[in-house]
């Protein structure tokens, strides 16, 4: 139920901003509004402004319209025809319809902006161990460097970094471009006491998931190989562990962080599922013990994993990352154009085959992401609000004749050849793009059940 709220109070807001968009540019324009809607079907609420626009709050909450005086809809009044929308010149044509988008990128703007300013804590950019064959173990970064800044190869200034999620962010957008980066490790860029390179543009990346990170290897942050909650039933309460031990040492080799031994327990299984047991070195109270513990094996897709049934780490060290207000106004623009940039260039990608259709998410996927983003509390519910705001605006620039850039794309002909396309081409053109949009959206739908099903 929570997170039907969510997903409810997120959609509302986004479609609300998008046709306020282009109701206020209509006003501007001087055309008059003859309904403003949120929803479909059956109107809940309803009310009238003093310039005669009627306001509604309608049943079905997926998705809204503006209706303006238009004589491609109905009789216009001959003393207001100069006032309808198909009147118009096409530059206010053009400035109507782009203002919805544009609305929605705009908040973006304002919620990356606030969430910078208000400042969340993040984890420090110290790096935990690197996953096994990765491209970070190849390069021989280790457990507990700190990562200063990050330097794209066909640039010449260091971008700094403040956190790990700036550097996952970072090396994410690097891997997506193709391009190779240096990481510069130390306190901080200019006290930086050794630079790794990476090859990045090796990793021929398709998409934007976990096997990418894995790839890259830079997975989690730092923390400590403590032990968190034993479970009474499980493998570590057998042996003797207890919350609060820090691991010392598995089988005599020597544990750097949390990550690397939580790899080593789910590798004590074996293609069969049989465990073997483990030499635990271990910390507690200022005294070392050594307890044996053996995983015991559980079933994880095709293959066999060690569970020791506690939790492994101690909380990573948090930084609070804030900017100045000018500054975070200049990271909400800059953060909204990168989303904005790598959501064309994945549609890009899946459209030539270069990228997997399963990027594709539809209505179920963000109703799960409101919930759970909305359970980490304002900050994290507002970062998803800002990244559905910008992949709404850009969604609704693509030229599909159905949407908003389509009519964009039907008034850049119009400018070109000096008329616009004839009603036949344009009934044609509205036909194959609902057909588009029902392929894209069922295809979003299938990957939310995959998801959420497993």
């Amino acid at each position: 139920m929570q997170t039907v709220l969510w997903f409810l109070v997120a959609i509302g807001l986004l479609i609300a901003v998008h046709e306020w968009g282009h109701y206020r540019m209509a006003v501007a324009c001087g055309v008059p509004v003859l309904r403003f809607s949120i929803g479909f079907g059956r109107p809940l609420l309803r009310w009238r402004n003093r310039a005669g626009t009627e306001f509604v709050v309608a049943a079905l909450p997926l998705g809204g319209y503006v209706r303006m005086l238009d004589g491609r809809e109905g009789p216009v009044p001959p003393e207001q025809r100069h006032l309808a929308f198909d009147a118009q010149p096409l530059r206010k044509r053009a400035a109507i319809v782009a203002a919805g988008p544009l609305a929605n990128l705009g908040l973006a703007v304002l919620l990356y902006a606030w969430v910078a300013w208000w400042g969340e804590p993040q984890a420090e950019p110290v790096l935990g161990s690197p996953a096994p064959g990765s491209v970070a173990e190849q390069a021989g970064l280790r457990a507990g460097e700190r990562v200063a800044a990050v330097r794209f190869d066909d640039e010449d200034a260091a971008v700094p970094v403040r956190s790990f999620d700036e550097l996952r962010w970072q090396l994410t957008q690097a891997a997506l471009q193709r391009r190779d980066v240096t990481l510069l490790l130390g306190p901080a860029p200019e006290l930086a006491t050794r630079s790794v390179p990476l090859p990045l543009a090796q990793l021929q990346a398709r998409d934007v998931d976990a096997e990418l990170v894995q790839r890259i290897g830079l997975v989690v942050p730092w923390s400590a190989p403590v032990v968190g909650e034993v479970l009474p039933d499980g493998a570590a309460a057998a042996a003797g562990v207890r919350e609060g031990d820090r691991v010392l040492a598995v089988d005599d080799r020597p544990v750097e962080d949390a990550a690397q031994l939580r790899a080593w327990i789910r590798a004590a299984a074996d293609a069969q599922g049989h465990t073997r047991t483990q030499r635990w070195r271990i910390e507690r109270a200022g005294r070392t013990l050594e307890l044996e513990v053996t995983p015991r094996p559980e079933r994880l897709g095709d293959a066999w994993v060690g569970r020791v049934g506690a939790m492994i780490g101690a909380p990573p060290a948090l930084i609070v990352v804030a900017d100045e207000p000018l500054d975070a106004l200049a990271r909400g623009v800059r953060r909204t154009w990168e989303v904005s940039a790598l959501s064309l260039q994945m549609l890009g990608r899946m459209v030539i085959g270069e990228a997997s259709l399963r990027n594709l998410s539809g209505p179920l996927t963000i109703a799960d992401y409101a919930g759970k983003s909305a359970a980490l509390g304002w900050v994290a519910f507002v970062t998803f609000l800002a990244l559905v705001s910008t992949s709404l605006g850009v969604l609704n620039l693509l030229p599909l004749p159905v949407l908003d850039g389509g009519h964009l794309m039907y008034y850049l002909w119009e400018a070109v050849v000096g008329r616009p396309p004839s009603p036949a081409w344009m009934a044609r053109l509205q036909r194959a793009g609902m057909v588009v949009l029902a392929a894209l959206m069922s295809l979003a739908i299938v990957n939310d059940l995959t998801r959420l099903l497993g």
